[in-house]
């Protein structure tokens, strides 16, 4: 028998995997539009009863790494008293081990499984942070009356892959400039107007009330303890550490990247200053750059000075660094506005090309800020990169810079969870 008549090429497996999603899912909401029809007649026509199995609110998630952009979500519906369910996509989602009243976490399965489940979900609101909604493989389902969109970092939401965005109904976002974007894109593309809501960023909001309870006592220091406040300024200090600073490589993914540009020269650049490094890949790096990871993770191996780091909660490593070296990664955020330090960036050119940045001509907010909360460090500047990390350690010229991005895209400051819900339960009622 020749077996290479049963191979089917991926690009062709996707399409067929489509095809099949779609006819499964045409014959199951006939099937239900049959069942809620039966039920409407058999209670008298009382549509509560027809439509008594519809979820009221469904939050998904497509990797435990978001639980930090979720968990203040749940903690407000659970204190409220409202029943939500937890569809998540990881089998060791920290969710998965809450011990809630009315958040209900269910692992939906991987890959196909998921998405199969997705598209034929019955629920009223469905809040995700997954773009690409009716683009790929996740499709509306007919059931679904609102689909959500939360921002799981702050910046641009044009900073997601083409059309990532413009299939849901609502984007809660964290910055005015922000809903202009959105309405650009929406003008641009003729789409429907999408809701947005001003609420904030969650997870941003739970760093800094954990920064703020945390009493920093780790490792001799050279100035002030970790976290102190600085007397002149009222700013959190960095942990300048005696002798050994740490050095944190915390770098986005792709093929603009730091690692995918620069991977093993700027790594062999940072292991000759002798500090100590820890490098930080993008989760996603693992996956899509996998044979790039494992040469470098084989180069450069685990050590007393060096080391690779995939915690699903970056706080305890962020707080740990004096100084932190990224490209277009969202965590430069976190370290700035949290921590309040500045950060050094690679000046490398980004390339929209694939963004929903293409579209429009004004330069996404994120590369308009970013010099003035980072240092530049150019590919000439890898030989001597030691004295500019050296510089920018404790360098405050740049805290205008911060303040004006915390203004910009960080609103309501600690209240984000919620009007994350008050949203959701307000649309919930308009809705039925």
């Amino acid at each position: 028998m020749n077996h290479t008549l049963l191979y089917i090429d991926p690009g062709t497996g996707s399409m067929l995997f489509t095809i099949l999603i779609g006819a499964v899912s045409a014959g199951y909401f006939v099937f239900q539009k049959l069942k809620l029809k039966l039920k409407f007649v058999l209670s008298g026509g009382k549509a509560e009863a027809a439509d008594a199995e519809k979820l009221p609110y469904v939050i998904f998630s497509d990797s435990k790494r978001y639980w930090n952009v979720f968990k203040p979500v749940c903690d407000e519906f659970e204190k409220r008293g409202i029943d939500v369910e937890y569809w998540t996509m990881s089998p060791d989602d920290p969710a998965l081990s809450q011990e809630y009243t009315h958040v209900k976490s269910s692992f939906i399965g991987e890959g196909n499984k998921a998405f199969s489940k997705l598209n034929i979900m019955n629920a009223s609101v469905v809040l995700a942070t997954t773009p690409g909604l009716d683009v790929l493989q996740w499709k509306r389902s007919k059931n679904v009356d609102w689909y959500v969109h939360i921002l799981h970092q702050p910046g641009d939401t044009t900073f997601y892959r083409m059309f990532g965005l413009d299939h849901y109904d609502a984007v809660l976002i964290s910055g005015e400039y922000e809903e202009k974007q959105l309405r650009d894109i929406e003008a641009l593309r003729n789409i429907g107007k999408r809701e947005t809501c001003l609420t904030g960023i969650t997870y941003l909001d739970t760093m800094k009330a954990r920064l703020d309870n945390e009493k920093m006592t780790e490792g001799p220091l050279r100035s002030a303890p970790v976290g102190a406040k600085l007397p002149s300024t009222g700013r959190y200090a960095p942990p300048c550490h005696i002798g050994e600073k740490t050095v944190l490589l915390a770098p986005t993914w792709g093929e603009t990247a730091i690692l995918s540009r620069f991977g093993e020269r700027i790594i062999s650049a940072l292991v000759n200053t002798g500090y100590n490094i820890i490098i930080r890949p993008h989760p996603q790096s693992f996956t899509s750059e996998k044979e790039m990871m494992d040469k470098l993770q084989a180069k450069f191996p685990e050590s007393e000075k060096l080391h690779w780091n995939r915690d699903n909660d970056n706080f305890d490593v962020l707080k740990s660094a004096d100084i932190m070296i990224t490209d277009f990664s969202g965590v430069m955020f976190d370290y700035a506005l949290i921590f309040d330090r500045p950060f050094i960036y690679a000046d490398i050119e980004f390339d929209k090309s694939a963004y929903d940045a293409a579209w429009l001509e004004e330069d996404m907010w994120t590369l308009r800020i970013l010099p003035s909360i980072g240092i530049p460090l150019k590919e000439e500047d890898f030989d001597n990169i030691k004295d500019v990390i050296d510089k920018a350690v404790g360098d405050e010229s740049l805290a205008a810079g911060r303040d004006r991005a915390r203004a910009e895209t960080w609103a309501n400051p600690g209240r984000a969870a919620e009007l994350t819900v008050d949203y959701l339960v307000k649309k919930h009622g308009e809705l039925n």
